[in-house]
């Protein structure tokens, strides 16, 4: 299984960005799939989550903000990133749930400050 993110990069407070990941290897279309995110000297989060059969789950500081989205014939999950925050500093992780067993792949950079 290999995943691929993208879309970080430096915005101000108040900004949006779209992250993507592309996810190859193996059928995904059962698999639960996400976004856990990583800020300096602080402990991994997860920020969203979006199982096969469409239900959500988002981090409560999230919640109002973000958005998951995911597309079954592409193999993609994206996280619609809005109002960011200086405190969603962050690299952010898509990860896929198969068979119970988790994989992750390199993550993307969002920086958020003016």
């Amino acid at each position: 299984v290999q995943l691929q993110a993208s879309g970080g990069g430096l915005v101000q407070p108040g900004g949006s960005l779209r992250l993507s990941c592309v996810a190859s290897g193996s059928n995904f279309s059962n698999a639960v799939m996400g976004w856990y995110c990583q800020a300096p000297g602080k402990q991994r989060e997860l920020v969203a989550v979006i199982r096969s059969d469409g239900r959500i789950h988002l981090a409560d500081s999230v919640k109002g903000r973000f958005t998951v989205s995911r597309d079954n014939d592409k193999n993609t999950v994206a996280l619609q990133m809005n109002n960011l925050k200086p405190e969603d500093t962050a690299v952010y992780y898509c990860y896929v749930l198969v068979d119970n067993r988790p994989y992750s792949g390199q993550g993307t950079l969002v920086t958020v400050s003016s």
